[in-house]
C-alpha cells in the first residue's frame, strides 16, 4: 500500500516538475515530503500537528543535508555519508520533539560531531570560514562548563 502511495506521489511530482514541499493527509497523518532527484524526503506528523512546522522541520533537514553534501544532493551521496544524514536527524528531533530547524546550526553541530569522531567531515568544508566552528565549538564549551558550574552549585 506504501509502495503505491510512493509510486503515485513520484508520478505526481514528475509531472509537476516541482521541487517544492507538498502536505497531504494520509491514514490520520500529516506526511510532508521532497521528491528531489532519486530520493525522497518525508516528516510526518499526528494529525493534530501543525503543517507549516512540519514543512520547517522537513526544510531545514534538506537545507542541512544539502550543506553537509555540497550541494550535491543524490542517492550516492546519500548513501555515502548516511552517518551525517542520521547525525543531521538527531539534531533535529529527540523523541517526538523538535529542537532545532535552522539549517547552518544543524549542520554545524554536525560537523562538529563529525570532528570530534574523525569522520570524513572533518575533511570537508561547508562553505563557511573554519572559524565559523571554532566559535560554535567554543560556544558550546562554555555552555557545558556553565551547565557542570551550575549542576555543582544545584548539588552541594
Amino acid at each position: 500500500m506504501l509502495g503505491c502511495w510512493l509510486s503515485s506521489f513520484s508520478k505526481a511530482d514528475k509531472m509537476t516538475g516541482l521541487n517544492a514541499a507538498e502536505i497531504v493527509m494520509f491514514q490520520d497523518n500529516i506526511v510532508v515530503y521532497k521528491f528531489v532527484q532519486d530520493l525522497h524526503f518525508f516528516v510526518t506528523g499526528g494529525d493534530h500537528e501543525n503543517e507549516l512546522l512540519l514543512a520547517a522541520v522537513l526544510q531545514g533537514f534538506f537545507d542541512a543535508v544539502t550543506l553537509l553534501l555540497r550541494n550535491s544532493v543524490d542517492k550516492r551521496e546519500a548513501l555515502e555519508n548516511l552517518d551525517l544524514i542520521f547525525l543531521c536527524l538527531d539534531e533535529i528531533v529527540d523523541q517526538g520533539i523538535i529542537l532545532e530547524t535552522d539549517p547552518s546550526v544543524i549542520a554545524g553541530k554536525v560537523a562538529i560531531h563529525s570532528m570530534d569522531g574523525a569522520a570524513p567531515l572533518a575533511e570537508q568544508e561547508l562553505g563557511h570560514s573554519s572559524m565559523f566552528f571554532l566559535e560554535v565549538q567554543t560556544i558550546s564549551q562554555a555552555l557545558a562548563t556553565a551547565r557542570e558550574h551550575l549542576t555543582r552549585t544545584l548539588l552541594t
